[in-house]
C-alpha cells in the first residue's frame, strides 16, 4: 500500500532534487540564455534546501515496501554530500563565465548528480542502488566533458565514460550473480542467506564496480586523467559530494547485505588488499607529480585507501570513524580545489604546483588557509583531518588489522613529502606572478573550508558524537 507520508519522510531530499530539476530544464527552455546567471543560485539553494531535508528527516524511514530505507547514518552523509555539492555550484560560475560556457545545464547537471547520490545512498535494494549509481554516473560523464571545446576535457569524458561504463557492467554483473544465488535483490534478504561461492563471486564483482566509483586500487586509473583533464569546478564536485557517497554506500552494503560474509573474513581481506593497493598507488603516484590537480588525484586515491581501512574494521569499529575521516576528507579538498581555482593570470589558469612560489608574500591570507588545508588533509596534527585519520588508526587496531595499520602509517609518511613540499613552495621559494582576482565564492570557499577544519579540530567532541549516534543505526 502506497504510504505518502513515509515516502516524504523517506525521500524528502531526493523528491525536492527531482522535482527542482524538472523545474530547472523548463526554466532553461523558456528563459534561454537568461537563465544562465540565475541557474547558479537556484542550484545551489536547492541542494543547501536538500541538505535541511536530510537534517530535518534524521532517523530516516522506509518506502515502497523497502525499495528505500534511510537512516541517521544515511542522513549524516546526504547533509556532507548535499552542502559540498551546492558550494562547488557556487564556486563555478565564474570559472565557465570566464571561458565561454556559462550554461544552466551546468547547475542542473549537478542536481541531477545529487538526485542520483540521494537514491543510491537511500537504496535498501540492488536495483534501487543501480538506478542511483548510474543517474550519478550519467551526470558525472557530462560533466567532465563540460568545456566542449577543450581537448583535455573531451578526452576526460571519455576516458571516464568509457572505464565507468565498464565498472557499471562488473557491478551489475555481480548484482545479478547475488541475485541468481540468493533469490533476492533486497540487502535485508540478502544478508539471511547462507554464503555460498556463486554469492561470493557477486560480491566480489560488486566491489570492483564499487572501488571505481571511489577511485580505489586498482580501478583508479581514470582519476589522475580526468582530474586533470576536466574544468577545474567540475572536479572540485567529483573529489568531495560524490566521493562521501559512494564511500558511505560501499560500506552500508558490505555491513549491510553482506555480513554473513564478514563473518568468514571474506570480504575484509579484499576490502583490506584494495585499501593497502590505493593507499600505496596514491602515495608513490602523487610523489612525481607537477601539475597540482593530479597531485590532488592521486592524494584522493591515497585517502581512499585510508577511508576502506575504516569500512574494513566493520560497522562496529570503523562505523564513526568512516564518518569522521570522509567529512575531514571532503571539506580539505573542496577548499583545496578552491586553490586551484585560485590560480589565475592573464594567460588563464595555471597549474604548475611551482606557480605557488611565495604565495605567503603575496597572498598571505590565502597562503595560511591552504596551508591549514594541506595540514588538514595529510593528517598532521593542528586540524580535523588528524582527528579522521587517528579514528581510523584505532578503528583499524581495534579490529586487528595490523598489516593495514602499519601500510597507513607508512603511506601517510610518504605521503607528508608531497604535502610538505608544497608548503615549502608557498613559504619558501621566491615569488612569481601574482594571481588575477577571482570569483569571491571562490576564494570565501578556501576561508570557509580552512577555518572548519580549524573549528572541527577544536570542538571536536560535539562532532564525534554526533558521528557515533548515527553509526548505531548500522548495528543491530
Amino acid at each position: 500500500m502506497f504510504d505518502l507520508e513515509a515516502v516524504i519522510i523517506t525521500l524528502a531530499p531526493e523528491l525536492l532534487l527531482a522535482a527542482a530539476g524538472l523545474i530547472g530544464v523548463l526554466l532553461g527552455a523558456f528563459m534561454g540564455d537568461r537563465f544562465n546567471s540565475l541557474s547558479f543560485k537556484f542550484g545551489a539553494l536547492v541542494l543547501f534546501g536538500a541538505a535541511i531535508l536530510a537534517g530535518l528527516h534524521w532517523d530516516g524511514g522506509r518506502a515502497f515496501d523497502g525499495l528505500v530505507q534511510t537512516s541517521s547514518f544515511v542522513s549524516f552523509a546526504k547533509v556532507v554530500s548535499f552542502i559540498c555539492a551546492g558550494i562547488a555550484v557556487l564556486m563555478a560560475e565564474g570559472f565557465l563565465n570566464r571561458h565561454g560556457t556559462h550554461r544552466y545545464e551546468y547547475s542542473l547537471l549537478i542536481i541531477f548528480a545529487a538526485l542520483g547520490m540521494g537514491i543510491t545512498l537511500s537504496s535498501a535494494n540492488f536495483m534501487t542502488l543501480y538506478l542511483g549509481v548510474e543517474m550519478l554516473s550519467l551526470s558525472s560523464y557530462v560533466l567532465a566533458s563540460f568545456h566542449r571545446d577543450s581537448a583535455r576535457s573531451a578526452e576526460a569524458g571519455l576516458k571516464y565514460f568509457v572505464l565507468g561504463a565498464l565498472a557499471s557492467g562488473l557491478l551489475l554483473y555481480g548484482i545479478s550473480l547475488v541475485y541468481g544465488f540468493t533469490g533476492s535483490v533486497t540487502y535485508s534478504a540478502v544478508a539471511a542467506t547462507e554464503p555460498g561461492m556463486g554469492m561470493l563471486f557477486g560480491m566480489v564483482l560488486m566491489i570492483t564496480g564499487l572501488a571505481f566509483k571511489v577511485s580505489a586500487a586498482p580501478m583508479h586509473v581514470w582519476t589522475p586523467d580526468v582530474y586533470e583533464g576536466s574544468p577545474s569546478p567540475v572536479v572540485a564536485f567529483f573529489a568531495t559530494a560524490p566521493k562521501m557517497a559512494s564511500m558511505v554506500v560501499f560500506a552500508i552494503i558490505m555491513f549491510t547485505a553482506f555480513p554473513q560474509v564478514m563473518a568468514f573474513q571474506n570480504w575484509q581481506i579484499i576490502i583490506g588488499i584494495i585499501a593497502a593497493a590505493s593507499m600505496l598507488v596514491g602515495a608513490f603516484g602523487a610523489l612525481i607529480q607537477t601539475n597540482l590537480k593530479r597531485l590532488l588525484g592521486y592524494s584522493s586515491i591515497a585517502n581512499m585507501g585510508y577511508a576502506l581501512v575504516a569500512v574494513a574494521a566493520g560497522a562496529e569499529y570503523g562505523g564513526t570513524a568512516l564518518l569522521m575521516f570522509m567529512t575531514a576528507y571532503v571539506i580539505a579538498a573542496l577548499g583545496l580545489f578552491g586553490g586551484v581555482l585560485s590560480m589565475r593570470r592573464e594567460g588563464g589558469m595555471v597549474e604548475n604546483i611551482n606557480e605557488l612560489a611565495g604565495l605567503v608574500r603575496r597572498q598571505p591570507a590565502l597562503a595560511l588557509a591552504l596551508t591549514v588545508l594541506v595540514i588538514s588533509v595529510s593528517g598532521f596534527p593542528l586540524a580535523f583531518g588528524f582527528l579522521g585519520k587517528l579514528a581510523v588508526f584505532e578503528a583499524g587496531i581495534d579490529a586487528g588489522l595490523l598489516p593495514l595499520i602499519i601500510i597507513l602509517v607508512l603511506s601517510s609518511v610518504i605521503a607528508f613529502g608531497y604535502y610538505l613540499r608544497l608548503i615549502l613552495i608557498m613559504w619558501v621559494s621566491d615569488p612569481v606572478e601574482d594571481f588575477e582576482p577571482v570569483d569571491g565564492w571562490v576564494t570565501g570557499s578556501v576561508y570557509v573550508t580552512a577555518l572548519a577544519s580549524i573549528s572541527l579540530f577544536i570542538f571536536v567532541s560535539p562532532f564525534s558524537e554526533l558521528a557515533r549516534s548515527a553509526t548505531e543505526s548500522l548495528l543491530p
